[in-house]
């Protein structure tokens, strides 16, 4: 358990506010706006921000103290939106590393949260369970424990009920929507192709939506029906419409200075509650910026 978190029961039926002003009595109806705006407030483990957020009777409420609040904001390119017994999942920025690549003296997003859990207890670990690219930025999950990143890795395409980014591509796509399907294989020079021919590769599949586009550059939701090593990346190359900034597969234009993918929701069965819980992380401005 997180030790600057303290825990509330409502007792019946209420909106969030006029729980807490309640609760924390005598601080001042606008401290505790201030808290529930600076993210202190949390059900179910995601921080809540809206004020009039309904409670059930018997919900809990968690309130992060100050000292908390601190040391997440002190946390560097990676945003705590979820955290229980089980898992930690983070916002990631783009530039940062999931885990340390060659230079194990590079700060990684891995570090910052195993620093952010050990403030408590010194032995806390967390488990890495996916990646996420240096450029890509978005929601990522670390396990707790190493039971839960096995489960979770073991039985991850049963688990995994959505996956979806955000993909700022070049050119205008034509179509609405669409699939891809192909296998991939990875050279020795660590880049990936693609066949539409089964040739011993891993099969792959890609669905995308269009939601914008602008004279050169097209916003695309994309779900990943499998999760293959730079797949939406190869996919979109072989469509003709590279991810913008993605020079390794195709891209002439990189205008964010940075790869054009965001990984805007993953859903998946909680491995203790066997609930479908889904979390979000909104795409960057420049994204849909550069595609109006």
């Amino acid at each position: 358990m997180n030790k600057h978190m303290t825990y509330y029961t409502a007792e019946e039926a209420t909106e969030l506010l006029k729980f807490m002003i309640n609760q924390l009595a005598p601080k001042s109806r606008n401290n505790i706006k201030s808290m529930l705006a600076r993210g202190q407030f949390f059900i179910d483990g995601k921080a809540v921000t809206q004020f009039n957020h309904p409670l059930k009777k018997g919900q809990k409420v968690g309130v992060l103290s100050n000292e908390g609040a601190k040391k997440t904001a002190a946390l560097e390119g990676v945003k705590i939106l979820h955290e229980d017994d089980d898992l930690i999942v983070i916002d990631k920025e783009a530039g940062i590393l999931s885990v340390a690549g060659r230079d194990h003296a590079e700060d990684t997003a891995y570090r910052q949260v195993t620093k952010y859990v050990q403030e408590g207890n010194r032995r806390n670990r967390i488990f890495v369970v996916h990646r996420l690219d240096r450029d890509t930025s978005g929601v990522m999950i670390y396990a707790k424990t190493e039971e839960v990143k096995e489960k979770l890795q073991e039985n991850w395409h049963t688990i995994v009920k959505e996956r979806i980014y955000t993909a700022l591509v070049e050119g205008v796509v034509r179509k609405p929507q669409g699939k891809i399907e192909s296998w991939l294989t990875e050279s020795k020079t660590m880049k990936v192709y693609s066949n539409d021919y089964d040739n011993g590769g891993k099969h792959a599949i890609t669905h995308f939506k269009k939601k914008q586009n602008s004279a050169n550059y097209s916003l695309l939701d994309v779900e990943l029906e499998t999760g293959r090593k730079n797949q939406i990346r190869v996919h979109m190359e072989e469509i003709g419409h590279p991810v913008a900034g993605d020079k390794k597969y195709g891209a002439r234009t990189n205008p964010l200075k940075r790869l054009g993918l965001h990984a805007t929701t993953i859903a998946f069965t909680h491995p203790s509650t066997g609930k479908v819980v889904r979390f979000t992380s909104q795409a960057p401005k420049s994204f849909l910026k550069l595609s109006r």
